[in-house]
């Protein structure tokens, strides 16, 4: 079993969403930026209880998951970093960077493909924006994004510590992009040329399709810009645009069981307006 900083792989992973969780939801409780229609109680067990599915189901379905990947493919000198001997200190960074522009690439196709987007946009369908957003995602499209995860590990041959490290990093940045807190705007305008911040992500959970299709990155802000899919602020501003889909927005959507349904489920619209 990998360890890092002295701790098995998956205690160094439960503590750091642990962590991060409970920072992010202090940090929204006292300073929200957003006053939220639906609140933690109607919204929070049912994302919640996604997490806990998702995960079950990836450990029943890939118990060594990426990381053990990585490790099958270094005991077996597949990938391109064993071939080229790239050494570890490159290698490690170098593959968190290609990691992140994989989920990246991997966000935009799951736009693009109507049959991926039924899928994801049970993320998108959340008419918040909160922490618990950015955990919930239909446990096939977590399937999919794991098999996505581990071919790209194993071609690169990427350092299982690596791959630890980009799992680590990517949960945690997706609970701070997804916070419903905002930072000062210089603070803000420093950071998100690095790294999303929540101003930046909240953007692409707009109800308006040109913003949805905006801002993938979840991580690293560097691919939005590289490839024109940087939005820097919602057409209406950060406190006006409406959040989530036109579609999905009765109050029941936001049940675990109407999530899990809801990919084979048609889209109903339901005038904006009338909230």
């Amino acid at each position: 079993m990998i360890t890092a900083f002295g701790l098995p792989e998956p205690l160094l992973r439960l503590g750091a969403f642990v962590a991060v969780l409970i920072a992010m939801a202090a940090w929204e409780l006292r300073r929200p930026f957003r006053a939220q229609a639906r609140g933690r109680g109607e919204r929070w067990p049912h994302n919640l209880g996604l997490v806990v599915l998702d995960s079950l189901v990836v450990r029943v379905l890939f118990p060594a998951g990426a990381v053990g990947a990585a490790l099958w493919a270094e005991a077996r000198g597949v990938g391109l970093f064993h071939l080229a001997d790239v050494p570890a200190p490159v290698a490690v960074p170098l593959g968190i960077l290609v990691l992140d522009l994989a989920i990246w690439a991997q966000h935009r196709l799951f736009h693009a493909v109507p049959a991926l987007w039924r899928l994801h946009r049970v993320h998108h369908a959340d008419t918040e924006f909160d922490v618990t957003t950015g955990l919930r995602f239909h446990p096939i499209e977590i399937l999919l994004s794991m098999l996505i995860k581990i071919a790209v590990v194993v071609a690169l041959g990427a350092p299982a510590l690596g791959v630890l490290l980009f799992e680590v990093l990517l949960n945690a940045a997706a609970m701070f992009s997804h916070g419903n807190v905002r930072l000062p705007a210089p603070v803000d305008a420093a950071l998100r040329r690095v790294i999303v911040t929540p101003d930046m992500h909240r953007v692409h959970h707009s109800a308006l399709k040109e913003e949805t299709d905006s801002n993938f990155g979840f991580c690293l802000s560097v691919w939005d810009r590289l490839f024109g899919t940087y939005r820097a602020e919602p057409a209406a501003g950060q406190e006006g645009f409406t959040i989530g889909l036109e579609t999905f927005r009765d109050p029941a959507e936001l049940r675990l069981d109407r999530m899990l349904t809801q990919p084979f489920r048609e889209a109903e619209r339901r005038p904006l307006a009338a909230e």
